[in-house]
């Protein structure tokens, strides 16, 4: 035996051995406690230096077998046998999520406050729609939905394929990428309108088969105090809304949803990048959870009856402007403390 294949023994072993620990891990990660946090010690910078290892150890060793896994579905499309291939693929992407909580739980002490997650189940459909600050917000809706709700699937860019790793995976794990085209563009290849509209049609339809949680960030892009007085929101703490999005969502696919999820998420000592959380910046997350009902009020004909979309829109205001209020009576409420 060389010492080659010593070494991928002992890091099989070790790899087992973490997956044993998360697994059987008796808080299945309580985001009411601070976890185990038997690192946080450290400097920052080697905090996050081991972290970032951590995690690219565990995106790479999954992805790996996670594509391994949809070649045989690619190579077999036989419904029964896909079937069970897209259950191990969420069983993967399930654990790679595990994984990196217990990755942040390890190295960070941070206190998680989170309210509204207890009356969720993993067999329904779900509409997910959320506040967007940083990248971080991703690695927090997966935390706190791990195992409680159906696997999130996010509509991507087109580009974001081309990923190392994390863009076969998506792909593997039907996430939907869209390419998304300018105005001007548009005008000078009209037969391109619409596309992007086919394309979440398409995986809509996808989509029905299995339960899934299908998460938007409403407002497009990251919120920035530069972002939010260049398209003069009228909110304090979010960009507005675009509605096309959600709207031809909840219209393909309405009758499948059982519940819409909205989730207000605050970093009481401001928003960090994904570098800020790895190396012991962010303190503490808190993170509102309520469960809407999917009614006929919001699923219908968005693009063509004019009097839906006005209706729409007035609802989608209103989600926003409370939200708005729950940012700033979290906000409050930490300041008082």
């Amino acid at each position: 035996m060389t010492w080659k294949t010593v070494d991928k023994v002992i890091f099989l072993l070790f790899y087992v051995a973490l997956w044993f620990t998360v697994y059987r891990s008796k808080t299945e990660f309580n985001l009411q406690t601070k976890g185990s946090d038997m690192l946080d010690f450290l400097p920052n910078w080697l905090k996050g230096v081991l972290s970032l290892l951590l995690y690219l150890i565990n995106t790479v060793v999954l992805c790996l077998l996670l594509l391994f896994v949809a070649l045989f579905k690619f190579l077999i499309p036989v419904k029964g046998f896909t079937s069970i291939c897209d259950r191990c693929l969420i069983l993967i992407a399930t654990f790679w999520i595990s994984v990196n909580s217990f990755n942040s739980d390890l190295f960070n002490r941070i206190e998680w406050d989170i309210k509204g997650v207890d009356e969720l189940e993993k067999s329904n459909w779900y509409l997910v729609v959320c506040n967007h600050q940083s990248w971080v917000d991703i690695l927090v809706l997966q935390r706190i939905f791990n195992r409680k709700i159906p696997m999130l699937k996010f509509f991507l860019k087109k580009e974001l394929i081309w990923v190392p790793f994390l863009g076969p995976a998506w792909w593997a794990l039907d996430f939907p990428f869209m390419k998304r085209y300018s105005k001007a563009f548009i005008d000078k290849h009209p037969h391109l309108k619409g596309s992007d509209l086919e394309t979440t049609k398409k995986a809509c339809e996808k989509f029905r088969s299995t339960p899934v949680s299908v998460m938007n960030f409403v407002e497009g892009t990251r919120f920035t105090p530069k972002k939010q007085r260049a398209m003069a929101s009228p909110y304090r703490h979010l960009l507005s809304p675009k509605a096309g999005g959600i709207a031809f969502v909840l219209g393909a696919m309405g009758d499948s949803f059982q519940k819409l999820i909205d989730v207000t998420i605050v970093y009481p000592d401001g928003a960090d990048t994904f570098w800020g959380f790895i190396s012991g910046r962010v303190k503490r997350v808190a993170v509102d959870v309520r469960v809407l009902p999917v009614t006929s009020e919001i699923t219908g004909d968005y693009f063509n009856d004019e009097n839906f979309r006005a209706s729409f829109c007035q609802w989608l205001n209103e989600l926003w402007e409370n939200k708005d209020k729950t940012i700033e009576t979290i906000l409050a409420r930490d300041r008082k403390n």
